[in-house]
């Protein structure tokens, strides 16, 4: 605190200097005081500076702690989302190629039987007759060999002048036609 400065009942100069001696120590002591004040708020805030420094940093670290936490959650979540997103539009991109192919496929097939081309099905099927015609002749030919001696006997006692004269008919035919 001030202190308060007491007047002296001196001379008039001696009470001029006397009375600015007291005012100036107490202006001294008064500003010597607000120094000391001042150093010690400064060293008290030292103190409590590197104390509030250090729980900032742990208030930071917490902080930071907690919005990675938060951070990876949403990348997650946007991870997962993107991956459905991806999986559909891959299955519906798939669902889409299929239509286009089976739509290319039809149109080849048009276009193939337009111009007079047998389809896949058209030669399976006729494999299959070709097959089931083979089973048949096989079937005939092994009941056959007991006929066939009589009927190639009975070609043989045929003249032979009859063969010649077809032939020569067929090629003279074909000659025409040429």
């Amino acid at each position: 605190m001030v202190k308060k400065i007491q007047k002296t009942g001196s001379s008039s100069k001696a009470s001029s200097s006397a009375s600015a001696s007291p005012l100036s120590g107490a202006i001294k002591d008064s500003a010597q005081q607000i120094w000391l004040a001042g150093l010690g708020a400064f060293s008290k805030a030292q103190e409590e500076g590197g104390k509030a420094f250090e729980s900032l940093v742990k208030e930071g670290m917490s902080i930071q702690r907690k919005t990675q936490a938060v951070a990876e959650e949403r990348i997650s979540e946007a991870t997962s989302r993107v991956t459905s997103m991806a999986t559909d539009i891959s299955s519906k991109a798939a669902g889409q190629w299929d239509k286009l192919e089976n739509i290319f496929e039809e149109r080849v097939a048009k276009a193939l039987n337009k111009l007079g081309v047998p389809s896949a099905r058209d030669v399976e099927a006729l494999i299959e007759r070709i097959d089931a015609l083979n089973q048949h002749v096989q079937r005939l030919s092994a009941k056959a060999p007991a006929k066939a001696p009589a009927r190639a006997s009975a070609r043989k006692a045929a003249p032979a002048k009859k063969a010649p004269a077809k032939t020569a008919r067929k090629t003279s035919r074909s000659t025409k036609a040429a």
